[in-house]
Order: structure tokens, then sequence, then C-alpha cells
């Protein structure tokens, strides 16, 4: 049950990852492949049962993901040090331009939704 899980997510980063070789798009290969991911799921090509259980566990362990880039920036703080500010102005403004593309971006969904007369 975990084998097939485990193929369906990595069947769908090894497709990103084609699709990225061949046609040389400017994007992440394992963000095409959740997005296929999502498309399939979507589509109900792939049940969400076919993949819960590991995305479950994927997501229950995913501070365990970032213990190793944490350790990692202690050999930025030189960096760090000298750019602080303009890494905390660009944090926090493309924090807030996050925000306002996602409330409009959800506004005129629910606009769209409510004319339809749908309650999605």
């Amino acid at each position: 049950m975990m084998i097939r899980q485990l193929a369906i997510l990595f069947g769908c980063l090894a497709l990103g990852e084609f699709i990225i070789w061949l046609t040389g798009i400017p994007l992440p290969s394992s963000i095409l492949g959740m997005l296929i991911l999502t498309l399939l799921l979507k589509l109900k090509i792939i049940r969400l049962e076919w993949v819960k259980t590991i995305s479950d566990f994927l997501v229950a362990n995913i501070g365990f993901f970032f213990v190793p880039p944490g350790v990692a920036i202690m050999l930025y703080f030189d960096i760090i040090k000298a750019e602080f500010w303009p890494i905390v102005i660009s944090t926090a403004a493309s924090t807030v331009i996050v925000l306002a593309v996602t409330g409009w971006v959800h506004q005129i969904y629910g606009k769209a939704v409510h004319k339809k007369g749908g309650d999605q």
C-alpha cells in the first residue's frame, strides 16, 4: 500500500522533472510535479485514498525536512548580517503582496461562485 502511494508521488515528481527537462521551463520540477498530482486528483484519475496515508505521514513530519536547511543557514550568518535589512524588507513586502493577491483571488472566486449560484 505504502509503496503504491510513494510510486504515485514519485511518478508525478518524475513527470514534472521530465517536462522541465523537455521544455526548459524555469520552474522547479517538484512544484510542477505537485501541480500534476493536484490535477490528477481533481480529475479523479487518482483517488485521494491512494495517496492519503503517505501524504498524512509527510505532513505530520514536515518539520524534520526543515532541519538540514536550517542548520545550513548557519554557514551564511556573515552574509545575512551584511544584508539584514534588504532581507527583512523584501520578506515583509513579499508577504504583504502574497496576502493581497490571495485575498483578491479569493474575492474573485467567491463572486464567481455566488454569481453561478453554486456552493463550492
